[in-house]
């Protein structure tokens, strides 16, 4: 959040930066700057543009190129894999482009002025979620996945206009190259091409015949960063990163730093290194250097008195403060009263509409969708006062109304920290002394595979500290494994015989064998009464107990596995055993356990 913080606070600098130079006595080497040319040639061919155009068809294409790796992987691997979450951030994101548009051709109907309809349907999505940080509850993570959700809906359809309404005549060789590469693009995520450089270089094609075709290429960066794939690591490819590793260290020796290097890289998928890479570089040097480029607008002559005059300037200002406000804010809580999805856990209607008047923050789609609406200057100009004073009254309407959530109870928009029901020793599965000081409470799931090793790191922490400690495990079978709900019934089902730990460790050492048959195996294996055992796999009291288990979780923030508590709080961070000897060292420290 700091970073966010950091890097909008950066762009407001800049922005400022930028209109204090364009109405300096040096505001010709302002305009000499962003007009002068740049080309790239090889062998009598390549591309020549203003620094102005290298910035905007350029550079941008790598901010929306990040874009487009965030939203792919939410969709593979976050928020988005559970379809039903996107629902009231889907009607909240239409209405938030609606409305705007709506109130804009209602202050520009017809002539030239009509075509910026486009700049208000944007939200800058880091802009908005380093306002958050700034001006938000002090924990607003869940409001902050449910703005990002819809700003990625907002993000695919002003790309979509950039690239389609906004484009020039259009090259059909260039743009069936262009084809060409986003298919590549497709082959190579298939196939499972784990390297970074063959997906850069497609990408870098696919921009010059993008911009050879016509259309803008902001839609290159787009849609090849939807293409580039997002995977969950792989529990073979993280113990062979571990494996050469650990050959590496014995014998520190360039080829098995090379192959280490490697593996470790296998582990993550492209997408996530590529943005790990691109994401500093995008907030502190790409958008900070549109802004720049952008923001600045010549306001002497008269230009302030006119724009704050022109239907362009209040149809902007309108559209994204007003409009963004009523169009989330009333999509979102429809949605949610209507019973068509619900709002994230931890968020309530207030947050809903603070957070919605902070969408009205566009600047950085906004500016572009201005630069290339009109042709005419004076109109770019007015356009880009509406979005920098937009800006500003979003970020103040978005604090008052979250002070004004506060008031009413709303306090942090998160999920919940502390553990909902705490241990009951004749219900939970508690190994250590029923009475220890200290309590490790680990919600997982038998078929997860970092759930196998996490559990190996509560064994090192039980070790460390022996007596001291209690440890607690709890089931969240989760509905992508298929076979853990039969597996945590089958653990429930050894309890009864009271051997619940001896088939705990067996489904971890066996998780790849949790059907039906294999689980009889099991209890065989462990000279279990099989019959009774059988039995009792299929006693719907067993299934019972198991999602007491999950709506626990649920209750507690819980959304996925491994995941721990220490004492009554959850664990934010690694789970090696390290860390959670720390977490629980740290806890009988008073000041630590000291409520908010």
């Amino acid at each position: 959040m700091r970073t966010e913080a950091g890097s909008a606070g950066l762009l407001v600098v800049v922005a400022v930066l930028a209109l204090l130079w364009a109405n300096s006595p040096w505001s010709q080497a302002y305009v000499d700057l962003w007009h002068s040319e740049l080309s790239v040639t090889l062998a009598g061919h390549g591309i020549s543009m203003d620094l102005h155009h290298w910035v905007n068809d350029g550079l941008m294409v790598v901010f929306f190129f990040v874009v487009g790796l965030e939203v792919r992987r939410e969709f593979s691997v976050g928020e988005l894999t559970e379809r039903s979450r996107l629902t009231v951030p889907l009607v909240a994101g239409i209405g938030g482009m609606l409305v705007p548009t709506i109130l804009y051709l209602a202050l520009n109907p017809s002539g030239e002025a009509a075509a910026g309809w486009g700049i208000v349907i944007g939200t800058d999505t880091a802009f908005l979620l380093g306002m958050l940080a700034l001006v938000g509850p002090a924990v607003s993570t869940q409001l902050r996945i449910f703005l990002l959700t819809l700003t990625v809906i907002d993000d695919i359809v002003a790309v979509s206009v950039i690239g389609i309404v906004y484009s020039d005549g259009i090259s059909l060789p260039s743009l069936a190259v262009a084809g060409a590469c986003l298919v590549l693009l497709a082959v190579m995520g298939r196939v499972g091409i784990w390297r970074a450089s063959p997906y850069v270089a497609v990408v870098v094609v696919l921009w010059v015949a993008t911009l050879e075709s016509g259309l803008h290429a902001s839609i290159a960066g787009m849609v090849s960063g939807l293409l580039v794939p997002a995977l969950d690591p792989e529990r073979r490819l993280v113990e062979s990163a571990a494996d050469q590793f650990r050959a590496f260290r014995q014998s520190p020796l360039p080829n098995l730093q090379r192959s280490a290097r490697q593996q470790l890289n296998r582990a993550i998928s492209v997408n996530e290194r590529l943005q790990e890479v691109l994401h500093g570089w995008t907030s502190y040097v790409v958008v900070p250097v549109f802004a720049l480029a952008n923001a600045g607008v010549d306001l002497r002559g008269g230009l302030l008195g006119d724009a704050l005059r022109s239907p362009v300037t209040w149809g902007v200002v309108v559209g994204l403060v007003l409009g963004k406000l009523l169009g989330i804010g009333a999509g979102a809580l429809v949605a949610s009263r209507r019973g068509w999805g619900s709002l994230p856990q931890g968020v309530g209607p207030g947050h809903v509409w603070a957070g919605a008047a902070l969408s009205g923050i566009g600047f950085t789609v906004s500016l572009l969708i201005a630069g290339l609406a009109f042709e005419d200057d004076q109109l770019r100009d007015q356009a880009t006062v509406g979005v920098l004073l937009a800006a500003l009254l979003a970020g103040v309407v978005g604090w008052v109304l979250f002070r004004v959530a506060a008031r009413m109870g709303e306090g942090d928009a998160a999920l919940p920290t502390v553990l909902s029901e705490a241990v009951d020793l004749e219900v939970d599965h508690v190994k250590g002394d029923p009475a220890a000081e200290l309590t490790l409470v680990e919600y997982l799931d038998y078929e997860c595979p970092f759930c196998a090793r996490a559990t190996g790191s509560a064994e090192e922490v039980r070790a460390h500290f022996g007596d001291r400690l209690r440890y607690v495990v709890r089931h969240l079978p989760l509905s992508v494994h298929p076979h853990a709900e039969l597996a945590g019934v089958a653990a429930e089902a050894a309890a009864r015989q009271g051997r619940f730990w001896e088939m705990h460790d067996l489904l971890f050492s066996r998780q790849d064998r949790l059907t039906w048959d294999d689980l009889i195996g099991h209890a065989t294996e462990l000279d279990l009464d099989v019959e009774r055992f059988a039995a009792d796999l299929a006693d719907e009291r067993l299934l019972e107990r198991l999602w007491r288990d999950v709506e626990s979780a649920a209750a507690s923030g819980v959304r996925g596995t491994p995941t721990f508590f220490v004492g009554e709080r959850r664990h934010i961070g690694p789970f090696d055993a390290r860390s959670l000897i720390e977490a629980l060292e740290a806890s009988l420290d008073p000041r630590v356990n000291t409520p908010d």
